[in-house]
């Protein structure tokens, strides 16, 4: 049986950073259109990734998915991370969002490429 090489993981920390942008910002700009969105996306940003993985990428997979669907969701995250932050905080500082979400897809393409391969 051949054995499956380990998935490149780019700059996880740059990946996590995002994430947490987009737990923050996306409730926060949701919060005067509906409470109940901003709950909704913290459940839904958070949850996916929890409950949906592709095997072999994380230790602990609810939910198997194929890589592709690992993918989509962190474009989710990824989206709402450049979006958001435009709403709800100073300009200069959705710029720093905006090119973090930029180094995040360029230092995660190496990992996307492995996703789509499994």
């Amino acid at each position: 049986m051949e054995q499956q090489p380990a998935p490149p993981h780019g700059l996880s920390p740059l990946r996590f950073l995002t994430e947490i942008i987009a737990w923050v910002a996306t409730p926060w700009a949701l919060w005067s259109v509906s409470p109940i969105l901003a709950v909704l996306s913290v459940i839904v940003l958070i949850g996916l990734p929890t409950v949906f993985a592709t095997p072999q990428d994380k230790k602990q997979v609810l939910v198997p998915v194929p890589g592709v669907v690992t993918i989509a969701i962190l474009a989710l995250t990824l989206a709402a991370a450049a979006i958001a932050p435009w709403i709800v905080w100073n300009p200069i500082v959705a710029v720093l969002c905006v090119v973090l979400v930029i180094a995040t897809i360029v230092f995660e393409i190496p990992r996307w490429r492995w996703l789509v391969r499994q």
